[in-house]
């Protein structure tokens, strides 16, 4: 085991490599934990096209779901940051499309959440609104919330979001993204808090910010589910 830079540690697993925090407490909320692998002794044949394993037909695990495939069906290395993998690993094909579309999420709506957006910000039961810069920590574990006042969001606080529409694009597209509805817990309190954020001038940035925020918000339930 290495220590390098920045509060990180590169740790081998039977995986591959892995590029991780130092502390346990500080991973992303977005992270997966390396599952089991189904024991060899149980595999006898692919789970994918039950084909029977030998010298020729070897078994290979896939790296997110643990079962095993022949190489036919698991012959896909594709990048899995959420579990923080240096290099791209061997997945099976369901898998493989997911991390795929994963990969996205991390190569370009994590940019638009850390550059932020700017919204019509109303915390709790209060009737004041203040315009405030929205933007994701570089650790992605935080949200912070800047204007005259400054304050943060803790994304493993969040216990629900809501999406909120208006209207609908030219030609009878969808609603039109127009704010977000967050229900999260202080630290030191059980009772929920509501952040509502509104789209305020610049609407296209903030649309595309509630874009990626949406999807970000279903990587944060998935790993709280894992």
């Amino acid at each position: 085991m290495a220590v390098v830079a920045d509060g990180k540690k590169l740790v081998r697993s039977p995986s591959g490599l892995r590029m991780v925090p130092e502390n346990g407490a500080f991973n992303s909320p977005f992270s997966l934990d390396e599952p089991q692998w189904v024991p060899d002794k149980e595999c006898s044949k692919c789970m994918q096209c039950e084909a029977k394993f030998d010298f020729i037909t070897r078994k290979h695990h896939c790296r997110r779901c643990g079962r095993c495939f022949c190489d036919k069906c698991c012959s896909k290395k594709v990048a899995l940051p959420r579990m923080c993998f240096v290099d791209p690993v061997r997945q099976c094909a369901e898998c493989s499309l997911i991390s795929q579309k994963e990969v996205e999420f991390y190569d370009k709506q994590l940019k638009v959440l850390t550059a932020g957006g700017t919204f019509l910000v109303k915390v709790g039961s209060s009737e004041k609104t203040e315009t405030m810069v929205c933007r994701l920590s570089n650790n992605q574990r935080y949200l912070f919330l800047d204007g005259d006042s400054h304050f943060e969001v803790e994304l493993s606080r969040i216990s629900r979001s809501q999406m909120l529409t208006e209207g609908s694009t030219p030609g009878g597209g969808s609603p039109r993204a127009s704010g977000m509805m967050l229900q999260y817990k202080p630290p030191g309190s059980q009772n929920l808090q509501q952040l509502l954020m509104e789209n305020a001038e610049d609407k296209r940035t903030a649309s595309a910010w509630l874009a990626a925020m949406h999807k970000a918000a279903k990587l944060l339930y998935e790993s709280r589910d894992q």
